[in-house]
């Protein structure tokens, strides 16, 4: 398994951790590649330069994967992230190993140099048409060089064919991501579905259990819209304690804002631990999503749903496929804050509807988002690519016969 952490450790991250751990607790040996993008703060100055051909073909991460594959000889290499340390330059190692690849697609870095389809509080596919739409405005780190670098990367790749070889298979993590990928070129027949999951089950919440407060848990940036969450949650009449869990560079903004607007009902926590998070939302009555991006698969509708808690979300992406509207939670249409707060309005005034709701959505885990359902897709997957690549082994072998 090969991943390169974030320096604000985020879902990817954990998701990571959480599939890293449930092979190993099946008896899978597993062995790790990682890089960690701490390693940018060595950088300062002038040598920050070098980071330009790091994050395009790092010569250290594919030398150091080359002598891994090497000496362990393992059956198959599942690739998290290699943004920004480890870079696309190890899935050449790779291939020249005979090693076959599996990629889980947490994002969309492959198609938009910011990963996300967003830009300018809204959704844009500009980079679909041209990658350096993005470097015009400087969509990565509002940097139109560090962007620049961004798509320089993703361009030399795609000339590379990096993305394309033959033993190279992905995971999309919903059928709404599965399908951007696919419009954008990538083969169909290569690009599994299998969603993130939630371990050890927590347990689903009683009505009892239920306290009285409404929760948000995420990172507190842009795309993530708490802004407008603060803004429905005071147009709307009920003004119910309002839980916001996670930090980012929005927050100190955001909890200004709230106290100049007298919003006392609105609590910051901070990042609290996983344990306390989970706590909180099992308590809650009702999640609300306010991010308005193409989410790939927010690990914390998963968490919500195996607590027993219905999760309102913006009526788009992998958020509108995975909450089911009137049975596990409440869309609403994005972009439009008064639809938000009525949404809220309505799930605090009809605690009965929302109880419903939230066994539904236990319902949904138990089929869907187990530890024990996700290792069998996963482990699916794999035995998929693993006789794909070898009936491609055989085929190789049968036209180096016919070579004179």
């Amino acid at each position: 398994m090969v991943h390169n952490p974030y320096q604000l450790a985020g879902g990817e991250d954990f998701v990571f951790e959480q599939e890293r751990r449930m092979l190993q607790n099946a008896g899978h040996e597993v062995v790790t590649y990682l890089r960690n993008n701490d390693e940018v703060d060595q950088y300062s100055g002038l040598r920050r330069i070098a980071l330009i051909p790091q994050t395009i073909w790092a010569v250290d991460s594919r030398r150091q994967v080359k002598a891994l594959l090497e000496r362990e000889k393992p059956t198959l290499v599942h690739v998290h992230n290699t943004f920004v340390m480890i870079s696309p330059s190890i899935f050449s190692a790779c291939e020249e190993a005979g090693i076959p690849v599996v990629q889980t697609l947490h994002n969309y870095r492959l198609l938009c140099p910011a990963g996300a389809f967003y830009r300018d509080g809204h959704v844009c596919e500009d980079c679909l048409e041209s990658l350096w739409s993005g470097v015009r405005h400087g969509c990565y780190h509002d940097s139109k060089a560090a962007t620049a670098v961004v798509a320089s990367m993703i361009a030399v790749h795609r000339g590379l064919r990096t993305w394309s070889r033959p033993a190279h298979y992905y995971i999309a993590l919903c059928k709404f991501a599965r399908q951007k990928f696919v419009d954008a070129g990538m083969p169909a027949d290569k690009i599994f579905v299998k969603p993130n999951f939630v371990h050890p089950d927590p347990g689903a919440s009683r009505v009892e259990d239920k306290e009285q407060y409404a929760v948000f848990a995420g990172r507190l940036s842009p795309e993530k819209r708490v802004g407008s969450l603060l803004d429905a949650w005071e147009r709307g009449i009920s003004h119910f304690p309002l839980f916001i869990l996670g930090d980012g560079p929005e927050r100190a903004g955001l909890e200004q804002a709230a106290r100049r607007r007298g919003l006392s009902g609105v609590h910051f926590k901070g990042q609290v631990p996983r344990p306390e998070v989970i706590a909180t939302i099992r308590k809650a009555r009702f999640l609300v999503l306010s991010s308005e991006i193409y989410e790939n698969f927010p690990v914390t509708i998963a968490e919500a749903f195996a607590c027993g808690t219905p999760v309102i979300c913006a009526r788009m992406g992998a958020m509108a496929e995975i909450v089911e509207d009137g049975r596990t939670g409440l869309h609403y249409t994005p972009g439009e804050i008064g639809d938000l707060a009525a949404k809220m309005d309505w799930a605090w005034q009809n605690p009965a509807r929302m109880s419903d709701m939230g066994r539904e959505a236990r319902r949904e885990y138990e089929t869907k988002y187990t530890a024990a359902i996700n290792y069998k897709l996963l482990t699916d997957i794999y035995r998929q690519v693993l006789g794909q690549a070898q009936e491609d082994e055989l085929v190789q072998h049968s036209d180096a016969k016919d070579i004179p």
